[in-house]
């Protein structure tokens, strides 16, 4: 969490900072009591894409470069929306993938991993939605990220 404390620990405000320590404390304690969710985040060629994979680690994930071993596939291409990934993503799915046979895929909007300290964790919120569902709550699917069934 260091990265992620240190970003907090900039916020000049007191009461800003406290409150975006409570909302990591609480994904931190959540994720503690389940396992890690193997997940692989890839963009419109189908290529690993890292740039999410520290805060997917926080947020309860495992990476994995590969699809085929990943429970979870997230979908993410720089300056491109979800509704383009939605006429893209379709014919790049292997019907093998877990991710695939389970429907756990999901497409991100034009994410950019801000230094902001709210857009960051916002963000964490919305991963650890992702990779447990039923457990976070946050309110952003359809804004930020949906999920993409086929």
């Amino acid at each position: 969490m260091s990265f992620l404390n240190a970003v907090i620990n900039n916020v000049e405000d007191e009461l800003d900072r406290e409150q975006l320590q409570d909302r990591v404390d609480i994904v931190r304690h959540k994720i503690k009591f389940m396992d890690k969710v193997p997940v692989v985040v890839l963009d419109a060629q189908n290529a690993p894409n890292p740039v999410l994979n520290d805060l997917l680690e926080l947020a309860g994930g495992a990476i994995e470069t590969e699809p085929k071993l990943a429970r979870v596939v997230l979908y993410l291409e720089p300056g491109s929306s979800m509704l383009n990934l939605m006429g893209i993503v379709p014919a790049m799915l292997e019907k093998e993938w877990p991710a695939v046979e389970y429907n756990r895929l999901y497409l991100l909007d034009d994410v950019t991993v801000s230094p902001d300290p709210a857009e960051l964790i916002a963000l964490l919120e919305d991963l650890a939605e992702i990779l447990n569902p039923g457990y976070f709550v946050f309110g952003n699917e359809g804004k930020t990220w949906i999920s993409f069934g086929v």
